[in-house]
């Protein structure tokens, strides 16, 4: 696969097919068959020789598989606890990342230590890679705080709801960093969606226009809540970097080596001075987008049904067995594990205490406000009712 030129080129003209009302609908194509993907495992687990990122993985041993492995599934095991707890009233909402295991753990293990993360909502995995308790992204799923970690300790900043603003808080850093002159690079996450918004466009303007050591990681899992991929873009979504000037690359989201070579790649670009480079890591959400959407109302069980054959879990194990990497021992102790991590996360996430009613007062302007004091007052008046009522 080669990385796409930034020289003008001819548009491609997609395959499609005609609907009963004349119009052309883009065909899904497989990643496996997919020319301009980059794939280093298939999904039956076989390795993939690539001429330009074999050398970024060429010296990974097998207790990194391993741990590639056990990242995997671990943050599975995490999400499925979460969603869990959603379901029984624990968590308001959860947005689960069921099937992006692999985009997230290869390219949060590319990253350095001294290097900056913008997440969305949904990096869970990625958040593992830095360090971040897995107990601790569910504070503001409980509605106790509004993070729960500290951003600069792990150099992770805290989940951004706001679909797509993460993308120019990231570039902003970076201009920030590469006038310091410091020896690091920043990584940006967002999805197919927020790939539609205009904060999106703007921090690849800026980033092109700046040179910013900047990562633009799209997981797109081809479904914006309801919304497919073709219904927001022409062209594979990668493609769009060659618009601003830089390069774009289009990876096997759902192979955990592939994700951590382009990355590893990208990452070093930025650190060197290159400028910013768009990854689309091509994945699919085998779950819902949150608890409280209903994905059977809008997509085919057959179409999930065929990436549950490519799960990035099951893809390494293979790869891992095929290769004489591990035993039955090693999987029996994940799995213990794996469900001490689970029994961890619900009884943290019970104990959590109630956060402070007042807190929401707090931070709003710098020096204080009037009208904030103000309706503190009303807010400790109308508590306070409460306890009236009770004393009667």
């Amino acid at each position: 696969m080669t990385v796409e030129s930034t020289a003008p080129r001819k548009p491609r003209r997609s395959a499609g097919t005609k609907s009963t009302a004349g119009k052309t609908t883009t065909a899904r194509k497989s990643p496996s068959t997919d020319p301009e993907l980059v794939q280093l495992l298939t999904p039956e687990g076989e390795r993939v020789k690539n001429a330009e990122y074999d050398e970024y993985v060429a010296g990974i041993t097998p207790d990194e598989l391993r741990g590639l492995y056990r990242d995997m599934v671990l943050t599975r095991r995490f999400d499925a606890e979460a969603t869990s707890l959603q379901r029984q009233g624990e968590l308001g909402l959860w947005a689960s990342l069921l099937g992006q295991e692999a985009a997230q753990i290869g390219s949060g293990r590319a990253t350095r230590e001294d290097d900056y993360v913008f997440p969305t909502y949904r990096e869970h995995g990625v958040a593992w890679c830095r360090g971040v308790d897995p107990a601790n992204l569910l504070g503001m799923f409980r509605g106790v705080n509004n993070g729960g970690w500290d951003p600069n300790s792990n150099n992770f900043h805290l989940y951004t709801i706001v679909i797509g603003s993460q993308t120019l808080h990231a570039t902003g850093y970076a201009m920030g960093i590469a006038k310091d002159g410091a020896d690091s690079a920043v990584i940006a996450y967002f999805g197919d969606g927020a790939s539609s918004q205009g904060d999106v466009a703007e921090s690849f303007t800026f980033s092109a226009v700046y040179n910013a050591p900047v990562v633009f990681f799209c997981q797109n899992n081809q479904w914006a809540i309801s919304e497919p991929t073709e219904k927001q873009t022409r062209v594979p979504l990668y493609q769009r970097a060659q618009g601003y000037g830089f390069p774009g690359v289009r990876v096997d989201g759902n192979d955990v080596l592939a994700c951590l070579a382009v990355t590893k790649w990208a990452l070093e670009r930025a650190r060197r001075g290159e400028g910013p480079t768009l990854v689309e890591a091509y994945t699919y959400r085998m779950g819902a987008h949150t608890t409280s959407d209903d994905p059977t109302k809008y997509r085919a069980d057959e179409e999930r049904e065929a990436w549950e054959a490519k799960d990035p879990i099951l893809r390494l194990r293979r790869y891992l067995e095929a290769s004489n990497h591990t035993d039955d021992g090693f999987f029996a102790e994940l799995e213990a594990e794996s469900e001490a991590l689970g029994k961890r996360v619900r009884e943290a996430v019970r104990a959590m205490p109630d956060p402070d009613h007042f807190a929401i007062f707090e931070n709003v302007y710098a020096d204080g406000h009037a009208l904030v004091d103000e309706e503190r007052a009303q807010f400790a008046a109308y508590q306070a009712s409460f306890a009236d009522e009770g004393g009667q």
